[in-house]
C-alpha cells in the first residue's frame, strides 16, 4: 500500500477513531497541537511538514459542536497555509445537518451554513458518513463521498437476528433506507406514521405494516434525545412485536437520550462509533459500538491512491 505523502491529523472531537483509522493505514498519527488561549479561542499548530502532502482531517461534529467545528475551520486554515497538495475534511458526523431546509419562517439553512465556511476555508473533499439529508452534498461546490454504514451494520444484524424480521423506519424520509435493508435481509418493511410536537418532541401515532410476532429492527441515521426512538418501541411492542432493537449510525445520545433508552423496552441500541464514547454510554449495557474504522481507512486509501471508493457503497436505491 502506497502511503507517501499522505498526513492524517485529529481535533479534538474524537481522538480514537483517527488513532484506528492511522492503526487500520498502518501510518503514524501526524503531530497536531489543537487548544486554546486563556479566552476559549481555538489554537492550532501544526507540528511536522507538510509541502505537498495528501492531507485528510478526521474531525467529527461531537459535543461540543460549536468549539469542534471551530478546530476543524482553524486546523483546515493552518494546513493551507502549509502549502500541502490537497486537503481532505474527514467529518463522520456532519453537525447541523437537520437544519438542511426552511421547514418553516424566518429559520436558517444552517447546513448550508456550514458547508459554506467549510468550502471557503480551503478545503478540497468532504468524507462523511450517512449524511441526515442527500441534498447536503450539493451544498457544497467540492467532491464530496458520503459513505454508507450498510457495511458495518448489514454484518450485525445478518449474524445476531434471525429470519423473522421487520425492518422499521421511524419516519417517511428514512423508508429508501429502510428498504434497502429490507431487501438485502429479505425481512419485512415498516412505517411509523409520527407527528412532531416541537424540535426533539415526536409522537408516534400509526403503524404502517405487519409487525406482530417478529422482531422488529428500527433503522435510522441518528438517535438524538432518544424521545422518538422509546416512543417508536412503546408503539411497535402493542402492536405485538416479540422485541425491539435499533441500529443506528450516529449516537449523538444528548440530554436524557442514555437514560431514557436504560428504562425504555428497547432491548438494544447498536451504534457506529462516528461520535465518542461518553462515560454514561458506557454504563449503559444495551448499547453496542460497531467500529467504523475500517470503513474509513479503505475510502481514505483509495482517495489518495486516486482509485474509485464506489466498491464502498451500499447503493441504497
Amino acid at each position: 500500500m502506497a502511503t507517501y505523502g499522505m498526513k492524517i491529523f485529529a481535533g479534538n472531537s474524537n481522538p480514537e477513531l483517527a488513532l484506528q483509522i492511522c492503526d487500520s493505514l498502518e501510518i503514524p498519527l501526524s503531530r497536531a497541537l489543537v487548544s486554546t488561549f486563556s479566552d476559549g479561542e481555538i489554537r492550532v499548530e501544526i507540528g511536522e511538514n507538510v509541502r505537498g502532502a495528501d492531507v485528510f482531517i478526521v474531525q467529527s461534529g461531537a459535543q461540543p459542536v460549536n468549539d469542534h467545528l471551530m478546530e476543524l475551520l482553524v486546523m483546515i486554515d493552518a494546513l493551507k497555509r502549509a502549502s500541502p497538495r490537497r486537503i481532505t475534511a474527514v467529518i463522520p458526523y456532519y453537525s447541523y445537518a437537520r437544519q438542511d431546509r426552511k421547514n418553516k419562517p424566518r429559520v436558517p439553512i444552517a447546513a448550508r451554513l456550514v458547508a459554506d465556511l467549510i468550502t471557503r476555508v480551503g478545503t478540497h473533499r468532504i468524507l462523511a458518513m450517512d449524511l441526515h439529508a442527500g441534498q447536503i452534498q450539493g451544498f457544497f461546490d467540492i467532491p464530496v463521498d458520503n459513505l454508507y454504514a450498510s457495511p458495518i451494520l448489514l454484518p450485525y444484524i445478518r449474524e445476531h437476528f434471525d429470519r423473522d424480521l421487520v425492518i422499521v423506519s421511524p419516519d417517511a424520509g428514512g423508508v429508501p433506507r429502510a428498504r434497502a435493508y429490507a431487501r438485502r435481509l429479505q425481512a419485512s418493511l415498516a412505517l411509523i406514521d409520527k407527528r412532531r410536537s416541537d424540535v426533539n418532541e415526536a409522537k408516534a401515532m400509526n403503524i404502517i405494516g405487519e409487525v406482530s410476532g417478529k422482531m422488529a429492527i428500527v433503522l435510522d441515521d441518528m438517535v438524538d434525545t432518544a424521545g422518538t426512538l422509546v416512543e417508536a418501541t412503546k408503539s411497535l411492542l402493542e402492536k405485538g412485536a416479540k422485541e425491539v432493537h435499533a441500529c443506528v449510525t450516529h449516537a449523538v445520545l444528548s440530554g436524557p437520550a442514555v437514560d431514557r433508552i436504560e428504562n425504555s423496552p428497547l432491548t438494544s441500541l447498536v451504534v457506529t462509533d462516528t461520535l465518542p464514547l461518553r462515560p454514561q454510554m458506557a454504563h449503559c449495557h444495551k448499547i453496542i459500538r460497531l467500529p467504523s474504522c475500517r470503513l474509513f481507512s479503505a475510502a481514505i486509501r483509495n482517495i489518495h491512491n486516486e482509485d474509485s471508493i464506489s466498491t464502498l457503497f451500499e447503493i441504497l436505491h
